[in-house]
């Protein structure tokens, strides 16, 4: 562990994180971590834990915080869509070369179903685009 704490800690959780303020100022050398607040990442609301007064550092560290997370989600949720076409890429490969019958009798329809749907929602995005871009211009 490196000799310097940050001053902030923030525990991630499913819609956003618990902050913490980091403390090693006391007699005994601990680490002392004050639960100061809330955030949610989907709408950006931060909530003081209890009765806690955020400072403009606490909110300034929160807000570079959040940002940095909704990047990083984001960034993450291209990522994953892009090894979905990976896994789509080798899933072709396997029912061309591996599959057996029983197999493709097991996925084919469920396959089948999920690409109708993706494909129906992919084109009528683009068309949306389209004719957006084309009553922009």
């Amino acid at each position: 562990m490196s000799s310097e704490l940050p001053d902030y800690y923030f525990r991630v959780r499913e819609n956003g994180a618990f902050v913490f303020r980091v403390d090693t100022d006391n007699r005994q050398r601990r680490i002392e971590m004050d639960h100061i607040a809330a955030v949610n990442v989907r709408n950006g609301e931060v909530k003081p834990h209890g009765d806690h007064v955020l400072t403009e550092p606490d909110i300034s560290a929160i807000q570079d915080w959040l940002n940095d997370r909704v990047a990083l989600l984001a960034e993450r949720d291209v990522d994953d869509i892009l090894r979905t076409v990976d896994h789509m890429n080798l899933t072709t490969q396997w029912v061309q070369a591996r599959a057996t019958e029983e197999q493709l009798e097991q996925v084919t329809d469920v396959l089948l179903l999920a690409m109708h749907d993706l494909r129906s929602v992919l084109v009528r995005k683009k068309a949306d685009r389209v004719m957006k871009d084309r009553d922009d211009a």
